[in-house]
C-alpha cells in the first residue's frame, strides 16, 4: 500500500452487491475485486499485504497454511455466508484474528430454496422443463410424467436451527407433518407441533421427504450415507440446501438408480461447482440447482450489510454480534 493509511484497508475478495461496496468503499479503504476472480491461496496471502481485515466468501478456503502466512495485520476474517467451513478456527483464533459470519439473514431464502427443490424432485420439473425446451412434448395420457405428491406427507429435517424451522414452515403451508432430530430438543413455542427425534435413525424411518438443514463439521460429513439411505422409507425423496460434505455422494447416486430413492433435489455439492459428481447431471431424477440458496437481492445485501455491522464493530473495540471465533 502506498501513502499513509486514512482508515482501516480491507481486502473484499468476491465482488460484492453495489449497496454493499458502496457503503465499504464510503467508510474504508477498500480493495474491491471488480473482475470477481477467485483467488487461489498464493494470491490470497499476497492480497493480503497491509489489509487490516478480510470480507471473504465461502469460496476462499483459509486453512491453517494460509492463515499461517497471512501477514500480523490482518485482525479479522469477516465472512459473507453462515457456514465457516472453509475457515480453520483454530487457526485463526490461534492468531489472534477475529472470525464473523452472517446468520438469521438468508434463512427465508433458503427455505425457499428448500421447498423448490423438494417440489422439482416430487413432480420432476427438471424433466418437464428439458422435454418443453427440447421439443420433446407431443403427447398428453394419464400416465405421463407422474410425480409424487407432497400434500400430507412426512418432512423430516436434519438440523433444526433457523433454515430448518423457516423450512418447518413452510412445508406446513402442504399439510405435511414435520419431524426433526436436533443436538437438543427446541422449547414447544419454538417446535409448533414439530416432531422430536432423539436419534437420527429414528426420524429416517419416518422421512418421506428428508430435509438437510445441518453445518457441515467433523461430526456431519458424510451423514447420508448408505447405511442411513437404507433407513429411509422405500420412494423417499431427499433434498439437500445445507453443504454437499454431509451427503456420501457414492451411496446417493447409487439409491437414486435403483429407485431406491424416488428423486433429489440439490442445490449444493460436493467439488461444486467443476468437480460435482457427473451422475448428478445425467439422472432424471435429480434436480439441480447452482448453489442458489441466498440468492436474491434482499437476502445479499442483509447479508453485506450484516457482515459489515461485524466489520464496524470490530473497529469501534466493540464485540461483534456474529464472532465464531
Amino acid at each position: 500500500m502506498n501513502g499513509k493509511k486514512t482508515s482501516p484497508v480491507i481486502l473484499v475478495t468476491r465482488k460484492l452487491p453495489p449497496a454493499v461496496e458502496a457503503r465499504i468503499a464510503r467508510d474504508y479503504e477498500c480493495i474491491l475485486n471488480g473482475d470477481d476472480r477467485l483467488y487461489d491461496d498464493a494470491e490470497l496471502v499476497d492480497q493480503s499485504d497491509g489489509v487490516d481485515a478480510i470480507v471473504c466468501c465461502h469460496t476462499e478456503h483459509f486453512t491453517r497454511a494460509v492463515i499461517g502466512q497471512l501477514p500480523d495485520s490482518v485482525r479479522a476474517i469477516v465472512n459473507f455466508s453462515v457456514g465457516v467451513d472453509h475457515c480453520d478456527l483454530e487457526a485463526a483464533g490461534s492468531k489472534g484474528i477475529v472470525v464473523t459470519n452472517t446468520p438469521d439473514v438468508l434463512s427465508d431464502a433458503t427455505a425457499e430454496i428448500t421447498m423448490l427443490c423438494m417440489l422439482g424432485a416430487a413432480r420432476r420439473a427438471g424433466e418437464g422443463f428439458h422435454m418443453v425446451r427440447q421439443d420433446l412434448w407431443h403427447d398428453w395420457s394419464p400416465t405421463f410424467m407422474l410425480g409424487t405428491q407432497v400434500t400430507g406427507k412426512r418432512f423430516g429435517i436434519v438440523g433444526m436451527g433457523r433454515v430448518g424451522q423457516v423450512a418447518a414452515r413452510r412445508a406446513r403451508g402442504f399439510d405435511m407433518e414435520i419431524h426433526y432430530h436436533n443436538r437438543r430438543r427446541l422449547a414447544p413455542a419454538a417446535e409448533q407441533g414439530a416432531i422430536y427425534h432423539e436419534t437420527l435413525e429414528s426420524l429416517l424411518s419416518v422421512s418421506d421427504v428428508l430435509s438437510l438443514h445441518c453445518p457441515n463439521n467433523p461430526d456431519s460429513r458424510g451423514l447420508l450415507n448408505a447405511e442411513r439411505i437404507g433407513q429411509l422409507p422405500d420412494g423417499a425423496i431427499v433434498v439437500n440446501t445445507a453443504r454437499g460434505a454431509v451427503v456420501d455422494d457414492e451411496a446417493l447416486v447409487e439409491a437414486l438408480g435403483s429407485d431406491r430413492i424416488r428423486a433429489a433435489g440439490l442445490d449444493v455439492f460436493n467439488g461444486e461447482p467443476d468437480g460435482i459428481h457427473p451422475a448428478y447431471r445425467e439422472l432424471g431424477n435429480v434436480f439441480v440447482l447452482p448453489h442458489l440458496g441466498s440468492a436474491t437481492v434482499e437476502t445479499r445485501d442483509a447479508m453485506g450489510f450484516r457482515a459489515l455491522d461485524n466489520l464496524d464493530a470490530i473497529f469501534a473495540g466493540r464485540e461483534p454480534a456474529d464472532r465464531v471465533t
